[in-house]
């Protein structure tokens, strides 16, 4: 029983698992129950240690992209935080400022305006990963990188 409970939450996604997980506690012994406590308990631990792989994974590809001389390979994180910088500048400085001459001149203009909505999310993500980094910085988690 034990066996299929643990194949059905490995192969049936989350979702499955806690359906069976429930379906099977219903109408079972109390032994039963601390069985499945403990099925659920190793598959939470399951779960962390695939999670944790796979961040390793990534933080491993990401160091291999920022030692590449491509610069196609190396450069688009930098390349993603210009592009928002310079956003960020045209929409809170020069197009303000752009406005606010034209109209001094006599000829106002409407300055276009950017979709903050998709920018800012851009940026903070980059930024939110910087953060992290600075973080592992100064709790001496980053490798000495």
């Amino acid at each position: 029983m034990a066996a299929g409970i643990v194949a059905n939450l490995l192969s049936g996604g989350l979702l499955n698992g806690i359906s069976g997980l429930i379906n099977t506690i219903r109408g079972k012994s109390p032994e039963d129950a601390a069985k499945l406590a403990e099925l659920a308990a190793k598959y939470q631990s399951d779960i962390l240690l695939a999670d944790t792989q796979l961040a390793q994974m990534q933080a491993d590809v990401n160091k291999q992209e920022a030692a590449s001389a491509n610069i196609f390979v190396s450069g688009w994180r930098p390349f993603i935080g210009w592009v928002c910088g310079t956003g960020l500048l045209v929409q809170f400085l020069v197009g303000p400022l752009a406005t606010w001459i034209a109209g001094l001149a006599g000829k106002p203009i409407q300055f276009p305006q950017l979709d903050l909505g998709t920018l800012l999310t851009l940026l903070l993500g980059m930024l939110g990963l910087g953060a992290m980094r600075s973080y592992d910085k100064v709790n001496g988690t980053s490798n000495g990188h």
